[in-house]
């Protein structure tokens, strides 16, 4: 399955993308997901957007506020894939 990344990253304050509505865990594990499991992602994304669609403008422009996703941020999810799945 093809990846939602539409290459405009950026994490708001629950670590959701304001690009593509995935949670970092969901960005970083996209590769070794499952096809099952890239599809619940997809479904998931669906849902925020949607959510993102019935809340106030305001709230919707500053979910688009995003913070570049660092390489902390990016080994710290990471690091909670490879303990779920131990």
């Amino acid at each position: 399955m093809r990846s939602p990344c539409v290459a405009r990253c950026g994490l708001n304050d629950d670590d959701i993308c304001v690009g593509c509505f995935r949670h970092i865990d969901e960005i970083v594990g996209w590769g070794q997901a499952s096809e099952a499991r890239q599809q619940a992602i997809i479904e998931a994304v669906n849902q925020r957007k949607a959510q993102l669609k019935q809340s106030k403008p305001s709230q919707a422009s500053a979910q688009n506020k995003g913070q570049v996703i660092s390489r902390d941020k990016w080994r710290q999810a990471e690091q909670r894939l490879l303990e779920q799945d131990s």
